[in-house]
Formats: structure tokens, C-alpha cells, sequence
């Protein structure tokens, strides 16, 4: 790296919007670390969360030459700034993509550097340097991590069973009756089903996060689909009066992903059995939406304990359970992504009998080419 002195320090500074009279811009101002160095390598600008993230004060650092004032190693020991030269490298290159480096005492550090010149292959006349923590990555890493925990756990379980039931019918099929063959496969094809639901969750998570989520439009009836949930849980064994559904017509017409909205009615409503009490109670009401459009709302109400206050704004985060009766987590999660991947909202809040009231709003939203 090219040094030499260059006379006192230039101060910290600011930047200007040229051309448009703007307001100045401070570099403390900035959300990350900016270190700048001049033509001779030597540091011009070393802002406030820079001097946090390197734990040096900005005074110290200001003339310094950059490789000592961000003493920075690259995983294998290496020195970066040696490693990189950018006053001396090749003029082609613009600057240094965001990585992972190392500051003295090992803590890690996003960063990413630009090569200013003032010509296309001139000299170097600056480099900026941006820094930023790597606490947020931490907490992504360690959310993939969590993730991948529960999923081994509840794949752990119906992998057993379905392991365990079939080697038992292979290998002693002639000694159980038809019954008992009945209903080991019966165990089996509900512990199969687990699985497929739980590798349908991982793929909507994954598209929810990646804002992939498709939605594909259809005309939806959605009191008919209230109806046929209710439906499912009444032959599943839950009494029919447990079950309150209210229509407040004339309901406009929907255009949503059917497969999709039966995913969030079957979420809210298996939620308020497995973790209420009492009556629950199933409103379906035209609503209209802030943009003056019309739309659909839909609130599932129960009697039980209800969401503790201090809880309420994590009910939609991964891994949230309202109680240990089981469930991954991730459904109040998914159905969230879902109804915003309609344009829509969902909000939770304590029910007036007390309980849970989970709510979504749809906006009408007919397929382009309708519109």
C-alpha cells in the first residue's frame, strides 16, 4: 500500500447532495462503519459506529495509514490489506466485495471497500470502506439453526414410527390379524401425513422468505369454505356445538388462492380447538380496506386462556407456541406471510369473553386481466 505523509488530518467531514442544495450529510449520521483513506492510504474519515465497531476513537485513527488504523485478517491469518493492494493492484478493479474479515482480538466484521479514480484506469485517489456487525447474520444463522433443530425433532418421531410399523409387518406379517395389520398402516399413513405437512411448511417458509410466494387467484367462496373446515373438525370428533358461524352478507366476490386460503382457515381454526376453550366463534363480514377498496374479513374467536399480553407481538415469529400441546411453531408464521402475499392484513387480540381473536382481512384483488 502507497503511504507517505500528507499533512494533518482532514477532519471527519460531511458529504453534500451536489447540484440540489441538500442538506449536509454526516458521516456519524450513517447507519454503518465508513472509513475513508486519501491517495496516500492514509485515513480521512473514520465515523462513529467505524469507532464502535473497531473499538478505537476516531481521533486516534484519522491519519493513520489504513492498514493500521483497520488492522484487518482475512479466515486463514492473512493480512488483508497486503493481500488486497488497493493503490497498487490491478486498474481494472473497482473495489472489494462484502466478506467476512477479522479485527485484532478475532472479532468478525462484514466488510466491503470501493477503489474511487478519477479516470476508469487511473490511479486511486480514495478508498471507502464500509463496516458493519455481524450480529444480524448471528441471528439469522442461529434462526436457520433453530429452524433445522425442530424439524429433525418432529421428523425424528413419525420417521420411527414408520420405520418401526413397517420392518414389524415385513417381517411378522403372518402373525397379526387383519385388524391389527389395519391399523399399523392406518399409524402409518397418519405419521406419512405428518411428514408431508411438514415439508409443505419448510417450502412455504422458504418461499415466504425469499418473497417467492405465489398466489395463484381463483373465485373463492369463502363462507363455503368456513363450512367445510367446521365440517372436517365435526367428523374428526369435535362436538358440533362447539362451533358458532356467523355470515354478514351480501359477502363481495373473492379472488384468491383457494389452496391457500383453506391453509389459513385450517390453521386459525385447528389453533383455537387445540388451544381454546369453549365456543368458537367464526364471523365473516365484508370490510372495507384503508384504500377505499372493498374487501373481506374473517375472525376466529375462542373462550379459552387466551395470548398473554407481553406475548402478543410475537405470535406471528417462528417457533411461537401459545401453549406445549404440541406443533412446530411455524403455523401463525406461515399464515401471516400468506395473507400479506394477498395484499391482506391478520392481527391478534384478546376476544371480549377472553380467548384469542385472530383476524384477516382480503382485499377483493381480481386478476390483472380482469381488472
Amino acid at each position: 500500500m502507497a503511504a507517505g505523509s500528507s499533512g494533518p488530518p482532514a477532519p471527519r467531514g460531511t458529504t453534500r447532495e451536489h447540484g440540489t442544495g441538500g442538506p449536509a450529510l454526516a458521516p456519524d449520521d450513517l447507519p454503518d462503519g465508513l472509513v475513508v483513506a486519501d491517495h496516500h492510504g492514509r485515513v480521512v474519515c473514520f465515523n462513529r459506529v467505524a469507532a464502535r465497531i473497531c473499538a478505537v476513537r476516531a481521533e486516534d485513527a484519522l491519519g493513520l495509514p489504513l492498514e493500521r488504523a483497520l488492522p484487518l485478517e482475512d479466515l486463514k491469518g492473512r493480512r488483508w490489506w497486503e493481500l488486497t493492494d488497493p493503490f497498487g493492484g490491478l486498474a481494472i478493479r473497482r473495489g472489494q466485495p462484502e466478506r467476512n474479515l477479522l479485527l485484532p482480538g478475532g472479532r468478525e466484521v462484514l466488510v466491503s471497500a470501493r477503489y474511487v479514480r478519477e479516470q476508469p484506469l487511473g490511479p486511486v485517489r480514495s478508498v471507502v470502506v464500509s463496516l458493519r456487525d455481524t450480529e444480524a447474520r448471528r441471528r439469522t444463522e442461529r434462526s436457520h439453526a433453530e429452524l433445522i433443530a425442530t424439524v429433525a425433532h418432529e421428523l425424528r418421531s413419525p420417521l420411527t414410527s414408520v420405520k418401526g410399523f413397517t420392518a414389524t409387518l415385513l417381517a411378522k406379517w403372518d402373525r397379526f390379524t387383519d385388524d391389527q395389520k389395519r391399523l399399523m398402516l392406518e399409524t402409518v399413513d397418519a405419521d406419512a401425513g405428518r411428514v408431508t405437512r411438514l415439508i409443505a411448511e419448510l417450502l412455504d417458509i422458504s418461499r415466504i422468505d425469499s418473497g417467492r410466494l405465489e398466489v395463484r387467484r381463483q373465485p373463492v367462496d369463502l363462507a363455503a369454505a368456513v363450512g367445510r373446515h367446521v365440517q372436517a373438525l365435526v367428523a374428526a370428533g369435535q362436538p358440533p356445538e362447539r362451533f358458532l358461524v356467523r355470515l354478514h352478507r351480501p359477502l363481495p366476490a373473492l379472488w384468491a388462492d383457494p389452496d391457500k386460503i383453506d391453509q389459513i382457515l385450517s390453521n386459525l381454526l385447528e389453533n383455537a380447538v387445540r388451544h381454546g376453550e369453549g365456543t368458537v366463534t367464526i364471523d365473516v363480514a365484508p370490510a372495507p380496506l384503508k384504500s377505499d377498496t372493498e374487501g373481506t374479513a374473517v375472525t376466529v374467536s375462542d373462550e379459552g386462556p387466551g395470548i398473554p399480553e407481553e406475548s402478543v407481538n410475537r405470535v406471528f415469529t417462528r417457533f411461537w407456541r401459545g401453549s406445549k400441546r404440541g406443533g412446530t411453531g411455524l403455523g401463525l408464521y406461515i399464515v401471516k406471510g400468506i395473507v400479506e402475499a394477498h395484499g391482506g392484513t391478520i392481527s391478534v387480540e384478546r376476544a371480549r369473553g377472553g380467548g384469542a381473536r385472530f383476524r384477516f382481512t382480503l382485499p377483493v384483488a381480481a386478476p390483472a386481466y380482469l381488472a
